[in-house]
């Protein structure tokens, strides 16, 4: 069994603020530390228990410009935190911090009577700026969570695999150890590599030696030192730029990680195992490929010439549990109003474009969503590489291909939808909109395989509209402009837009529905949108999902199903 935490980053904390030192102490509250009972007073003989003393310098030179003014410094300390917070810290420079700590100590000195003249100034100011520092945060810099360095057990379990590796080759077969279980196989490497130690004189324990063995599986069976990381359910995307940089997306934030490969060769042993897995190669005569990994993640691999520093992996996770539209509104990703509007439009079969920028979540809507289709439907899924997680029974995956060693043999997204129409589809829904497939999307949709469904990458709803015409003309049909924008209005009913906030929360910001064309324009409307307010003292974003309260163009169709009133009250909640 794999070692709890094995192979993942090291825990590197800052030292902690401590009662409410380092940040204010309330949300709202800037009191400033004039405020507080000054030096020399007997109200404030209880201050120096509140933190350790500031230290002073060691030059003698300033020694006692501090001794002179050691009150006043432990007065401010406590307060620094009322004055700065580490979020602030990272957007001013030393100069901005320094001038507000002299005027800081000017105004304190004024109101106590005391002078501090231009000699002393600086010592004081140099010791309560370390002080901001050392207990409030770095000044002008960004925080991180990692240096990405590894620790001495990991060097030292990484050289004894280097060195054992080349031995356990020559004691097993390969061929046979691959029928093998992974436990029945890791018992039987486990001896071995005890064996081998002794012989070479290498002193692991036994949690070492158990975390050796796992290592040398991992590169024998799996992705070698990515396994942890695929491993951790908190991790939704890993990215390797080049043998030693693995960063990692861990609850919305990007991390450097201590993973790293041997060397590049070790790098493009594992991408080639990925893209093998699916029938696919990764050279220097086809040096970028899509793929997936047995469990539906996605997987692009951009390999030398074109990456510059080593093949570059990128691997999108999935959860394990299924996204539901009910699960994304306890996440907050969508309110209450919202999620009804949404079950609604997908009762009604309208057909939906789904819109957002990259690691939005824009396929997380569309398996949400999908759970709306009926069991008894026949559902056809065109994918660049197949990522879709859909609960139905009958569900008819397709995938691109791309061309063979000759440059022949190609099967494009158009190829593609052309052939899902012959199938007999109830609905068609497509992983990415990207090209010229575009149009032939868009005549499905208006010809009978309603509530199909797709996904673009675009910022705002009109934006996608516009984006979606670009595509129509990649596929070289010269059609006039108004008979796009006609053919977009009469088939798209709703755009739903998707965004990745600064704090790494996904929310739906745009529910929008396509109204029909005025002119030579198509015309929208927002059904309900989420409105930025601010954010909380841990810095996660707020905000409000309101519902406009208009008539939805759709409410004739969800009368038809039985859902008009259903849908006004949605609106009007």
């Amino acid at each position: 069994m794999k070692p709890q935490g094995f192979g993942r980053k090291r825990d590197k904390t800052r030292r902690a603020n401590g009662g409410g030192f380092g940040r204010a102490a309330h949300v709202g509250s800037q009191s400033s530390p004039t405020s507080e009972t000054l030096p020399g007073a007997d109200q404030n003989d209880t201050l120096d228990t509140q933190l350790p003393q500031v230290q002073e310098t060691p030059s003698a030179h300033t020694a006692k410009h501090i001794a002179d003014n050691q009150d006043l410094l432990d007065f401010i300390a406590p307060r620094l935190g009322e004055v700065f917070t580490a979020k602030s810290l990272q957007m001013v420079v030393e100069t901005d911090v320094e001038a507000k700590l002299a005027q800081l100590l000017t105004d304190l000195a004024a109101r106590g009577d005391r002078a501090i003249d231009a000699e002393t100034m600086p010592s004081l100011v140099a010791v309560l700026y370390k002080t901001v520092e050392e207990n409030i945060g770095p000044i002008g810099e960004i925080l991180g969570d990692d240096d990405g360095t590894q620790d001495e057990t990991m060097l030292a379990l990484i050289a004894a695999k280097e060195k054992i590796q080349p031995m356990l080759m020559e004691h097993i077969d390969p061929a046979a150890a691959a029928e093998l279980p992974r436990p029945e196989l890791a018992d039987q490497v486990g001896e071995v590599v005890g064996e081998l130690l002794v012989q070479e004189k290498l002193n692991l324990n036994l949690t070492e030696q158990r975390n050796l063995v796992t290592l040398l599986l991992d590169d024998m069976l799996g992705l070698g030192p990515l396994e942890p990381l695929l491993a951790d359910d908190l991790i939704s995307d890993i990215m390797v730029n080049g043998p030693n940089q693995v960063y990692a997306e861990k609850s919305g934030k990007l991390q450097l990680t201590d993973i790293k490969f041997r060397d590049n060769q070790h790098l493009m042993n594992i991408a080639q195992r990925i893209v093998t897995a699916v029938g696919r190669r990764v050279d220097e005569s086809s040096p970028i490929c899509d793929a997936r990994l047995p469990d539906g993640s996605r997987v692009n691999v951009i390999a030398p010439p074109l990456a510059i520093d080593g093949a570059s992996i990128s691997i999108r996770k999935f959860t394990k549990d299924k996204i539901t539209l009910d699960k994304m509104l306890n996440f907050g990703s969508i309110s209450p109003a919202l999620a009804k509007i949404l079950k609604i439009a997908g009762a009604c079969r309208l057909n939906i474009l789904i819109s957002g920028g990259t690691g939005s979540g824009k396929t997380t809507m569309l398996n949400a969503l999908s759970r709306m289709v009926e069991k008894g439907e026949r559902v056809v899924t065109i994918e660049d590489a197949a990522e879709l997680q859909l609960q139905q029974p009958h569900v008819v995956r397709l995938e691109t291909r791309p061309p063979n060693l000759e440059g022949t043999g190609e099967i494009t997204m158009r190829d593609l939808v052309k052939n899902a129409l012959r199938m007999r589809p109830d609905r068609i829904i497509l992983g990415e909109i990207r090209g010229g497939e575009a149009i032939d999307m868009l005549q499905a949709m208006n010809t009978g395989h309603d509530w199909s469904m797709g996904t673009i990458h675009a910022n705002r709803p009109r934006e996608a509209l516009t984006r979606l015409e670009n595509m129509v003309n990649m596929a070289g049909l010269n059609l006039p402009t108004k008979a796009i924008r006609e053919q977009i209005s009469a088939s798209l009913d709703m755009i739903v837009q998707v965004q990745r906030l600064r704090d790494g929360s996904r929310r739906t910001t745009y529910a929008t529905e396509v109204v029909g064309m005025e002119g030579d324009v198509i015309t929208t409307q927002d059904l309900c949108k989420f409105e930025f307010s601010g954010e909380d003292e841990s810095g996660k974003l707020i905000g409000a999902f309101n519902t406009t309260g208009v008539r939805p163009n759709f409410l004739q169709k969800a009368e038809y199903f039985g859902l008009g009133r259903a849908l006004m009250e949605a609106m009007n909640g």
